[in-house]
């Protein structure tokens, strides 16, 4: 099994969102990466936000399972891939586990043409924020599911 872990700050929204949209994504095609999700700042124990429950189920998934967690040593050693939702998380993660940053990616990257490298944080902000970044993250992770591959172990 490889493991991918997405990354974000309190792993309440954009992370979950993107580990549950990708999961549904990859369950055929590529059953052998185990998707996870946790935070640079995250607690053990927290819901998803209300908001990020909701764009999820808008589109026939279900995130009121998910509790947070944060990135911990563990996952440094046996991710083969880190997906963050900003340059801020990925700088962390290098500062934090330098032999991260081979492995480590933004979001942001994979999705065509993007205007921006930074995935917005809607904690707080409207539904229609939290739409805006749940159709940002499938985006992305269109390009990201057809470029696995190259990011498998030897």
């Amino acid at each position: 099994m490889q493991d991918l872990v997405f990354v974000c700050t309190g792993n309440i929204c954009r992370s979950p969102m993107a580990e549950c949209l990708f999961r549904d994504l990859v369950k055929d095609t590529h059953p052998d990466w185990r998707i996870s999700s946790a935070g640079v700042a995250a607690s053990y124990g927290v819901p998803a936000s209300r908001y990020a429950v909701q764009a999820l189920a808008e589109r026939g998934l279900d995130l009121k399972g998910h509790r947070s967690q944060p990135v911990i040593p563990q996952m440094a050693a046996t991710a083969r891939l880190f997906v963050v939702m900003t340059s801020g998380h990925q700088a962390y993660l290098r500062d934090m586990y330098p032999a991260s940053v081979d492995k480590t990616e933004l979001l942001l990257r994979f999705k065509p043409n993007a205007q921006e490298t930074d995935l917005l944080d809607p904690i707080g902000l409207s539904m229609d924020v939290y739409r805006y970044v749940r159709d940002e993250i499938t985006d992305a992770l269109a390009g990201l599911a057809q470029s696995l591959d190259r990011y498998k172990a030897p």
